[in-house]
């Protein structure tokens, strides 16, 4: 039976123990009295779950399985983990003789979760502040390898420095502040354990895509239902469009920053044309809606790690922006 790192009330500290209600409900509870719910399986440590995650929850539950490398037949995800995370932790993961727990921030509906539990050693806590945690939970229910909660990261549910290893990708730079979404995921990681972020950054593609830019504002205070049918139409006038100058790089390049939707023809020409328009209605309401779109110089990730005494701090530009991975000292 695996033994997972408890939870804990994230404002008193208290530890939390699962405890069964008149109606046969599960909940959390600590020794206070403060209670959280255990909703469909998932326990829900969150004060406040009308929060401007929202739109992520409903876009990972409507494309649960899109990014998924066993629905595309592709290796796109993976490719993007295992770069992220590097050699020496992917040879960890392969090699380790001991349970290796594992913190995924920002889960989503699953893309990294599926690899990630690919490795017999890693004992996985996948957490998102969304409902996309009930996505994760369809593609990858929950067992002795695994567990899912719905969480802040900016109020963690647990005692400090009890992870291996924190994965967040695609997610700190959606967060009120990144500078204290670092400094929160670097306080899970255990002495001589690792931190793999990445961030969005400042280039001339993302700041010069001038509809996009405009439209965001709008789209994001759209109510669900209707916030679909914008993107649904706008992907279905663009779309054709981006298909047929595919192979003009510089026409491609000009309507690009017109466009207000996402494309991957050049990116991932592996994708079918199915999943090319599925990748871009999905992409396009994930760039049109997020409340937070933060960007960051890699100098300053770089200062960031630095400031928190991290060392093996590595640092690149790649993928979405900048990728990079530290360090906690073994003390």
């Amino acid at each position: 039976m695996t033994k997972w790192p408890n939870y804990i009330d994230p404002k008193s500290g208290d530890k939390l123990v699962e405890k069964i209600n008149s109606n046969n409900q599960s909940y959390l509870s600590s020794n206070s009295g403060v209670s959280y719910p255990i909703i469909k399986g998932i326990p829900r440590i969150l004060r406040d779950f009308n929060n401007y995650s929202s739109a992520f929850g409903e876009q990972w539950i409507k494309w649960r399985k899109t990014q998924l490398d066993s629905y595309t037949n592709t290796t796109i995800s993976s490719d993007r983990l295992y770069r992220c995370v590097g050699d020496d932790i992917i040879n960890r993961f392969k090699n380790s003789k001991d349970p290796l727990h594992v913190l995924e921030v920002g889960c989503g509906a699953g893309r990294f979760t599926e690899i990630l539990l690919k490795f017999p050693s890693i004992r996985l806590t996948s957490i998102d502040l969304s409902s996309a945690v009930e996505a994760n939970a369809q593609n990858f229910p929950q067992n002795s390898y695994h567990r899912i909660i719905q969480t802040d990261l900016l109020e963690l549910p647990f005692e400090l420095m009890k992870f291996d290893i924190v994965i967040c990708l695609g997610v700190i730079q959606h967060t009120p502040k990144p500078e204290n979404s670092i400094k929160k995921l670097y306080e899970q990681v255990k002495p001589g354990g690792d931190l793999v972020i990445d961030h969005y950054t400042f280039d001339v593609s993302r700041i010069t895509k001038i509809t996009a830019n405009i439209l965001r504002p709008i789209i994001k205070r759209v109510s669900g239902k209707n916030r679909f049918y914008i993107i649904e139409t706008l992907v279905n006038i663009f779309f054709p469009i981006h298909r047929l100058i595919r192979k003009l790089p510089i026409l491609q390049k000009i309507f690009s920053r017109i466009s207000p939707i996402i494309t991957y023809f050049h990116v991932y020409p592996e994708l079918p044309e199915n999943l090319q328009k599925e990748w871009s209605m999905l992409d396009t309401h994930d760039g049109l809606t997020d409340w937070y779109k933060h960007l960051r110089s890699l100098k300053q990730i770089k200062e960031i790690l630095h400031n928190l005494q991290a060392i093996s701090v590595n640092v690149n530009n790649g993928g979405n922006g900048i990728e990079a991975r530290c360090k906690r000292p073994d003390n």
